[in-house]
């Protein structure tokens, strides 16, 4: 089920930035972990942040150094600062939090970076 309301994404050119919000809909269970995937056409969806409260973010290798993942469990909100972006960026991005019993993802969002 979709929890998630998400914008943010759009054309950018490589080398540029793009933040991207996330905001829960009606889950109002206790959030564990939030973080965000993307999925490039024809690929399968793959991890690139998590925010855990109390902990340092983490990061895929790939975008260790260029996103920034920040946001507040208890509000139910997270968002992905990127930079630097580059075209194997390109992707349908999506929000994701995790509950004691449940995994909901938000609708995504597209992020092209091309000139």
């Amino acid at each position: 089920q979709v929890q998630f309301v998400e914008s943010g994404g759009g054309l950018v050119q490589p080398g540029g930035s793009l933040s991207l919000p996330c905001a829960a809909s009606v889950v109002l269970d206790t959030v564990y972990n939030m973080g965000w995937y993307r999925q490039a056409p024809g690929k399968q969806r793959e991890w690139v942040a998590s925010y855990h409260s109390g902990s340092v973010p983490i990061y895929t290798e790939s975008v260790k150094g260029r996103f920034t993942i920040s946001g507040d469990n208890a509000k139910k909100v997270v968002y992905l600062q990127m930079s630097s972006l580059q075209p194997d960026d390109t992707a349908v991005y999506y929000c994701h939090f995790q509950t004691a019993n449940e995994h909901y993802w938000g609708q995504g969002t597209q992020v092209t970076v091309s000139s």
